[in-house]
């Protein structure tokens, strides 16, 4: 779990990853933005998802907890894109 910044990391966010955009069926990671609130559950930090729609700035994200699929309301600043392998 997240508990602080590296010294790098530390100061302004970068304009790029609080606007960045996503599609729907994108798939995302959940990485919490210790600098930014509100801050949302710990339990999501490090899961993965997919986006399915925009609400606002934020984004709807497809969550599977255990068997059952929930969805949340994330910001985009605490999303990262991931990449698709192709089969």
């Amino acid at each position: 779990m997240i508990k602080r910044k590296r010294q790098r990391e530390h100061g302004k966010i970068k304009l790029g990853r609080y606007f960045q955009d996503f599609k729907k069926g994108d798939k995302v990671g959940v990485i919490r933005e210790l600098s930014v609130q509100p801050k949302f559950p710990k339990q999501l930090q490090g899961r993965s998802g997919v986006i399915e729609g925009k609400r606002g700035n934020s984004y709807v994200v497809k969550i599977k907890d255990l068997n059952k699929e929930k969805t949340y309301i994330i910001h985009p600043v605490h999303l990262k894109r991931l990449k698709q392998t192709k089969k």
